[in-house]
């Protein structure tokens, strides 16, 4: 993809708010002919711009509903220690989001778990047997106004 232009960047906008919008509706909404809409969608999956379409998921409704975030540190910051502790996340389904990050910390994680008690046995099953980590750093969502 070229260039992004103001139609594409309400494509985008629209998809963002609504991945399952039809795409006559979104073609209607950004004024472009379904066809021509289609086909621009298309091209920014082609390219990966869009990655995938996701439900959001109400995780209260779903045992879950706790969020915490994490702030993790590493002892040392060689490669191998990045990889063994982000192959952990990878396997941790308690853990929503995991961003290796700039500063004081290397790792920022979102975790979501059922309450407190599930929590402490994340923290202390699967943070606390890795090696890798020097430090670790909880912070409790109250609420969430904003979220994807």
């Amino acid at each position: 993809m070229n260039s992004i232009d103001q139609i594409t960047r309400n494509i985008l906008q629209q998809l963002e708010n609504n991945g399952r919008i039809s795409n006559v509706e979104l073609a209607e909404r950004v004024g472009l002919s379904p066809s021509a809409c289609l086909r621009r969608v298309q091209e920014l999956e082609r390219c990966g711009v869009i990655k995938g379409y996701r439900a959001v998921l109400d995780r209260s409704k779903l045992d879950g509903g706790f969020t915490v975030f994490v702030a993790v540190g590493l002892s040392k910051q060689r490669k191998t220690d990045q990889e063994a502790f982000e192959k952990v996340m990878l396997r941790s389904p308690e853990v929503i989001e995991c961003h290796n990050v700039s500063g004081a910390i290397e790792y920022i994680l979102k975790v979501e778990v059922s309450d407190l008690a599930a929590y402490k046995k994340f923290h202390t099953e699967t943070l606390g047997t890795c090696p890798e980590l020097k430090s670790i750093t909880s912070y409790i969502a109250m609420s969430s106004p904003k979220e994807i």
